[in-house]
């Protein structure tokens, strides 16, 4: 393996979450709807029916290609790619060929030693998604829903340089789609797809030998291990003395083997045309300028921002920006509290993605901006305690009230009243003499136990600081 480098180029496709399809009114999100439910003579190929184009699906296009630092092209067009397979029932799918709505572009990707790598877009693209294929014992299913639902292809240059570069490179790609809001990207759902241009060649050489294609993987930890399948298998082929095909693979995750589908196709073998039945597309500057500037700030600059400005740990920047809701919630909450900002940040990883995690629900939904600074603000003035404040975040999410109205409430206000706390303490002492006698003795750990007995009977509204200091006062 140490005499040989790896070679990764990867074909993406990508759902684009438009209501309906490319170029039809049918509904393009058909997850859980029966087998043909949302289909019409246009995405069925039906003849004499035309097609029009989605506007909203070029629009997200441009957001992409924008995020993806390309050249964004004023007018492209579509084209027909021919190719016979049962869940294609025009015969061929309309898609971009030399004249696509973007050109170029190139994503950083973080490497593991602190560097990172460059990965340039070769291509980026719009077409129809076909229909699906469902193999039963003795015969083949057809479900024509997901023809025509709006996809981009994004095809990188051979640039990746082992199977787990490629995986940070899939979920990096997949943050992005998520974060600018152009499609869900689940994979379990086939809205992200990819293919995995697989090849090796010896370390210092800079020819492409011939490669592979894995081909409609739709998990990256399952891709990741057909990858490195498939460089084992390279790699034994060629110090056997024998030559790389290039053939088109499917990945079986049950028995972790790689079969061959076919022979890989050439660009030659679909006879591309223009799409006689559309238009090109045209885009003024001026929409795509106000496109562009309607993308909000992206990940990498949200770090760069977040560690400049409040000098935030490299893990609470990377948790802070995983998603765009997350990210708002922490920016809007920090105009909003003038304290530490990195309370802020704890908060949101201890307390708020734990009722997120258990509830399924995203973090930005469970408290707002105003909630979360005012919870903050009553902790660091000593209206209630930490332990407080994080069940307030649940009892803010479940009764939609504010945090003011849920302490008057319950009562749930901070007891600052020394003598009444003092109180508590020697009742929890007079009433505990056995650990009064342990921690007398040296067993200095009991004190702890104590403070929690003092805890439970304030109900929990006790200063945990305040408590301690009596307690050891009293003790003495």
């Amino acid at each position: 393996m140490s005499s040989y480098e790896v070679v990764i180029g990867l074909e993406i496709h990508v759902q684009l979450n438009t209501k309906s399809k490319i170029f039809c009114a049918c509904k393009a999100d058909s997850w859980g709807d029966p087998p043909n439910t949302n289909i019409c003579p246009v995405c069925t190929g039906q003849p004499g029916i035309l097609p029009v184009p989605n506007q909203a699906v070029i629009e997200k296009a441009v957001l992409l290609a924008a995020a993806l630092n390309a050249d964004i092209q004023p007018v492209s067009f579509f084209d027909r790619k021919n190719y016979f397979y049962p869940d294609l029932p025009k015969g061929y799918q309309i898609s971009q060929y030399d004249l696509a709505i973007a050109k170029g572009g190139f994503m950083d990707l973080p490497l593991e030693d602190g560097s990172t790598r460059r990965v340039q877009i070769e291509k980026l693209h719009i077409e129809e998604d076909a229909g699906k294929t469902i193999h039963k014992p003795g015969r083949r299913l057809l479900d024509f829903n997901r023809c025509g639902v709006p996809l981009v292809e994004m095809v990188t240059a051979p640039d990746l340089r082992s199977a787990d570069e490629a995986a940070n490179f899939i979920r990096q790609f997949r943050q992005l789609l998520r974060w600018i809001g152009v499609s869900e990207a689940s994979m379990e759902k086939g809205q992200m797809r990819f293919d995995a241009n697989v090849s090796i060649r010896e370390k210092g050489a800079t020819i492409l030998n011939p490669k592979t294609e894995i081909k409609n993987v739709n998990s990256v930890e399952h891709g990741r291990d057909a990858m490195k399948a498939e460089i084992k298998r390279q790699i034994k082929e060629v110090e056997a003395g024998n030559k790389i095909a290039s053939w088109t693979l499917d990945w079986n995750e049950d028995t972790q083997t790689l079969s061959k589908m076919r022979s890989k196709e050439t660009e030659a073998d679909y006879r591309y045309f223009k799409e006689p039945d559309l238009l090109a597309v045209k885009l003024t500057e001026e929409r795509i300028k106000e496109l562009v500037e309607s993308l909000p700030e992206l990940p990498d600059v949200k770090k760069e921002k977040f560690h400049h400005d409040y000098g935030l740990p490299s893990y609470d920047l990377k948790i802070l920006t995983s998603t765009i809701g997350i990210s708002n919630l922490f920016e809007s909450t920090g105009i909003l509290y003038e304290g530490n900002k990195k309370d802020i940040s704890n908060w949101i990883m201890n307390d708020i993605l734990s009722l997120s995690n258990e509830l399924s629900i995203p973090p930005e939904l469970i408290i707002s901006p105003e909630n979360l600074a005012r919870i903050l603000y009553l902790v660091d003035n000593g209206k209630i305690n930490n332990s407080t404040g994080s069940a307030l975040i649940r009892k803010v999410y479940e009764s939609k009230l504010n945090p003011d109205t849920i302490i008057e409430n319950e009562g749930l206000a901070q007891l600052t009243d020394i003598s009444d706390i003092q109180t508590i303490c020697e009742q929890v002492i007079q009433g505990n003499p056995s650990q009064v006698e342990q921690y007398k003795s040296g067993k200095g750990g009991v004190i702890g136990w104590l403070i929690g007995q003092v805890m439970a009977k304030s109900g929990g509204k006790a200063d945990p600081q305040l408590v301690r200091e009596l307690l050891e006062k009293l003790l003495k």
